[in-house]
């Protein structure tokens, strides 16, 4: 995997050019490469060798705390330690200043060693997101810290009876007092609730964990305002602390209710939170005390800071799964003697076996998973690249990047998380009944991968939001800017050698997706146009990952000549081969459905099923 890391870095990204920014200047290929090493060597030592242990050993409540198994606190002392976690932050907080694209890079040995086990996304999101919407003491206590890897962080968004629909929360945040503003952490209100699927919610891995609630101040009359409008975001740690950042040694009114056993990500936890039953009384009340970030109502743009580039980490995750599993049904089927070559005379029975992967079925399989992953890991990198030009390139460089990531999000975070989890499912037939058992790895990246369709917004809630919104606003901006960008790729693939026909392949997809695009808001009814959301984010991703792998061809072809890199390249150029021949054609289907605004899944009535 190093090798096609390296690759899309530097041969097809070309991200030593950053380093003439002056946010990066002091950073070099070196440096780079040295992060990645860092990074691939802690994967390496402290978390692959742990991944099936985390998985047969879940997080327990012993009554009092939960109980992890020493690889995990291990692991993470050692990410804490390696600087991680604030490695995009400033010189001045301890950071590297380093690219994201970079950072994504690195995480991605992580993700790729053991999931289960974690990294630091959520703390590094919540951390970011005080940065980005806090006070200056907010940053100081809480994100600050969380960047040392002292304390962890958490988002907590669904309830029990509200999970992606979050205008239906019912957490409540009354004022503390009638001094709740004079608090030098920000304006205290004291939280009652309930939050469930908290990842991380309950550990001992950190002395303190820094919750990031979503919640409803209620009206004068006590009520709540409805829709998402009315909703207020508030950082309630587990242990009370002063007002510069240290441990007081009261608990917070945050209680574990119970441990959500999951069908994979095992090694963490994942949890039901009661905020304010009563089981502690801090500062003498009852009540989990928050402080506000940023104004009343404005809760869930502040949280969706965190969420678009948690979205990237997911999609991610999803993306280095599929790479796992990929690589070891690889090594199985080098290794694995099974079956006869069929010749011309059909197969011959007196000849030794061969290995599976000199089965045609076999090579369709892996390469399936090539195509997968690799084009996974490629898009994520990209968009990556693309938040570097949001925040350090020219304006209207940084405005075209911010329009781009809008689109591609959606895409970003659902694609992998379908196509690397289908990866997951080739790399068991692989293997076959060997694949299906837990003497192999295969099984686990399969049920680790599941979660990712759901994680950070279901894949239907990715698909209303990019036909329902990122393709339609100003006009439809995004989707022409990422139509220019790809015309761009088209018109240069075009000519190169070998890569003229999958251009125009690509020329007449992104046709079809922008008539079926039209088509699909032809009544301006939106009930008409979103019935068939999903299919149409399934052709949007695969268009999208067919421009991703036509530009990516491109770069391997200027290098298939390189010594030592023959291999590797044509590689990536069989893999794009791969995916036009056997992937594109698909989305004739799905595009065919939106078109027409299929009305079957409106019409269906709930009593014939």
């Amino acid at each position: 995997m190093r090798d096609t890391v390296d690759f899309l870095l530097h041969d097809w990204l070309h991200v030593t050019e950053l380093t003439a920014r002056p946010r990066f200047a002091e950073h070099s290929a070196e440096t780079f490469a040295q992060v990645l090493d860092t990074c691939e060597r802690i994967a390496r030592e402290k978390y692959a060798p742990f991944n099936r242990l985390v998985d047969t050993e879940e997080p327990r409540f012993d009554g009092e705390r939960v109980i992890l198994p020493q690889a995990t606190h291990d692991a993470w002392a050692a990410y804490a330690q390696s600087g991680m976690l604030a490695a995009a932050q400033d010189y001045a907080l301890g950071g590297m200043q380093l690219p994201y694209v970079v950072e994504a890079a690195a995480d991605a040995f992580f993700a790729k060693a053991s999931v289960g086990i974690g990294g630091g996304l959520l703390t590094r999101g919540n951390a970011g997101l005080l940065m980005a919407h806090g006070t200056e003491r907010q940053k100081a206590v809480f994100a600050a810290t969380e960047y040392t890897g002292r304390w962890s962080g958490t988002m907590c968004l669904s309830e029990p009876q509200a999970g992606s629909s979050l205008s239906d929360i019912t957490t409540r945040a009354e004022p503390d007092g009638d001094d709740f503003e004079s608090d030098p952490l920000g304006p205290r209100f004291r939280l009652r609730g309930n939050k469930m699927w908290i990842s991380a919610g309950e550990h001992e891995l950190t002395e303190n964990i820094v919750h990031l609630v979503l919640a409803k101040i209620p009206r004068e009359d006590g009520t709540l305002i409805p829709g998402t409008k009315g909703i207020s975001l508030f950082v309630v740690p587990k242990r009370m602390v002063d007002a510069e950042g240290r441990l007081t040694g009261e608990r917070n009114d945050v209680a574990l209710a119970g441990l959500n056993h999951k069908c994979g990500w095992r090694g963490t936890t994942n949890t039901l939170l009661n905020f304010g039953e009563g089981r502690f009384r801090p500062l003498g009340r009852a009540g989990a005390v928050g402080y506000l970030v940023g104004r009343p109502g404005e809760g869930l743009r502040c949280m969706f800071h965190m969420m678009n580039e948690a979205r990237i980490a997911v999609g991610l995750a999803a993306g280095m799964l599929g790479m796992a599993g990929y690589e070891a049904s690889l090594d199985y089927a080098r290794n694995r003697p099974q079956g006869r070559p069929v010749g011309p005379a059909g197969k011959d029975p007196s000849q030794p076996q061969v290995p599976l992967i000199e089965h045609a079925d076999i090579r369709r399989m892996l390469l399936a998973q090539k195509s997968y992953a690799e084009g996974a890991l490629a898009l994520e990198l990209y968009c990556a690249r693309l938040v570097d030009e949001q925040h350090t390139g020219e304006p209207a460089a940084a405005r075209e990047a911010a329009l781009l990531l809008e689109v591609l999000t959606p895409i970003a975070k659902s694609w992998p998380s379908e196509w690397c989890l289908e990866a997951n499912s080739l790399a068991i037939q692989v293997l076959g009944g060997y694949g299906y058992t837990r003497d192999f790895p295969v099984e686990q990246y399969w049920r680790d991968n599941r979660l990712n369709m759901i994680h950070e917004g279901t894949h239907g809630i990715q698909a209303l939001d990019l036909l329902g919104r990122k393709v339609v606003m100003d006009g439809g901006a995004g989707l022409k800017l990422l139509a220019t960008r790809v015309s761009a790729s088209i018109e240069a693939a075009g000519h190169v050698e070998g890569l003229a026909e999958p251009a125009n392949a690509l020329a007449a997809a992104l046709h079809k997706l922008g008539a079926a695009t039209k088509a699909a808001w032809a009544t301006g009814n939106p009930e008409e146009a979103l019935a068939n959301a999903t299919p149409y984010l399934q052709a949007f991703g695969h268009v999208v990952l067919a421009w991703i792998w036509l530009d990516v061809a491109r770069a391997a072809v200027a290098q298939a000549g390189a010594a030592g890199r023959g291999a590797l390249m044509q590689g990536k150029i069989a893999a794009m081969r791969y995916f036009y021949a056997y992937e594109l054609p698909k989305i004739d289907a799905w595009l065919g459905v939106v078109a027409r605004r299929e009305p079957l899944v409106r019409e269906v009535q709930a009593a014939w099923f």
